[in-house]
This record gives structure tokens, C-alpha cells and sequence, in this order.
């Protein structure tokens, strides 16, 4: 028996979970290399209510179970760094949540023993890059107005929907970026 529906998305109880493996799913069907993506979450009944049109033009009717709907914001400006854009976000109310999906490399626990000192940040790029354990991973993270949390994790070499990894505090440094996007 699979834990996938018709369409290949995981199933998930948590309405948060749902959003974080659709914008995966989603991401997934770009392909890799691809640039950072931001999303606004918004709460699927009042997006139907009062902008019924969006909800057309999203594909979203009375039959849409899920409860937060993503909704890709424009590209991130090319050379920016993550953190500076997100700095200067602010939500309008609508807004209950906001996801990013990015992709990284990423090295495992016991290559920080081996790190050189005193490297500049390009130098440890490069470090990175170079490194033969290095893997490629594609991050989508999502916080809530609330505070709630989620993320999902997919490997390049195990790109498959089944082996996407989810959990709430797997990358906490940006779900805190995406929440001070919510302070005022």
C-alpha cells in the first residue's frame, strides 16, 4: 500500500505539512538549478470569498480541500542575498504564512572536523563545492503567522516524492528569517 494519492503529493494530516510538500512537489516539476522561490500562504476559504477571480485563476473551486493555498510571489532579484530580500518583506494581513523554497549543498556533520580555518566566505564556498560528500539539497520552508513551522527536505541523488524528508525544525535558521518576515 503507498502513502501517495493519484497525483504523487504525500499525504499529510497538518494543513501546514500539506502546503510545504505541495510547494515541493511543485518546485520538484521545474527541475534543479533552479533560483529561490517565495510564497505566500493564504487561507483557501477566505481566498475563495473575497477574491473569488484569483481563486478561478488558481485553479481553486468549492471541491479544494486544502486549507492554505500557496501563492508564488515575483523572482527574488538576481545577486541579492537571501537574507538582505528578506529583510525587506512585510505581509498584508491576508497573508497567514509565507514559504521559500532554496536550493543548497550541504555537508554532513563530520566534514566540519575537516574545515580549514580562517577561510573567507568565498574561499568556504568553494571548500564546499569542491568537497567530495557534498549533496545537493533543495530546501522549502514554511512558518506560520502563529509561529508554526514546517519544512521538507529533498535530496538531488534521491529526487523521488517518497524520499522527501519533512519536519518542523530541520532548517531553523531560515524559518526564523521567513517569521521576522511577520514582525512589524
Amino acid at each position: 500500500m503507498t502513502n501517495l494519492p493519484v497525483d504523487g503529493t504525500p499525504l499529510a494530516a497538518d494543513p501546514l505539512t500539506r502546503a510545504v510538500l505541495e510547494i515541493d512537489e511543485y518546485t520538484a516539476g521545474l527541475g534543479w538549478d533552479q533560483p529561490a522561490r517565495l510564497f505566500a500562504l493564504v487561507d483557501t476559504a477566505k481566498l475563495r470569498t473575497q477574491e473569488p477571480s484569483l481563486a478561478a485563476q488558481l485553479g481553486i473551486d468549492e471541491s479544494a480541500d486544502a486549507s492554505l493555498t500557496p501563492i508564488e510571489q515575483d523572482e527574488i532579484p538576481a545577486g541579492t542575498p537571501l537574507d538582505e530580500f528578506l529583510a525587506t518583506i512585510a505581509w498584508p494581513d491576508a497573508v497567514v504564512g509565507c514559504a521559500l523554497t532554496v536550493e543548497r549543498l550541504m555537508l554532513p556533520p563530520s566534514a566540519e572536523k575537516a574545515e580549514p580555518a580562517g577561510m573567507t566566505e568565498k574561499q568556504l564556498a568553494k571548500w564546499v563545492a569542491e568537497h567530495p560528500e557534498r549533496q545537493e539539497v533543495r530546501m522549502t520552508v514554511a512558518v506560520l503567522r502563529d509561529g508554526a513551522r514546517e519544512s521538507a527536505l529533498r535530496l538531488r541523488e534521491k529526487d523521488s516524492t517518497s524520499e522527501v524528508l519533512t519536519g518542523k525544525a530541520l532548517v531553523p535558521g531560515l524559518a526564523d528569517a521567513l517569521a521576522a518576515t511577520f514582525e512589524e
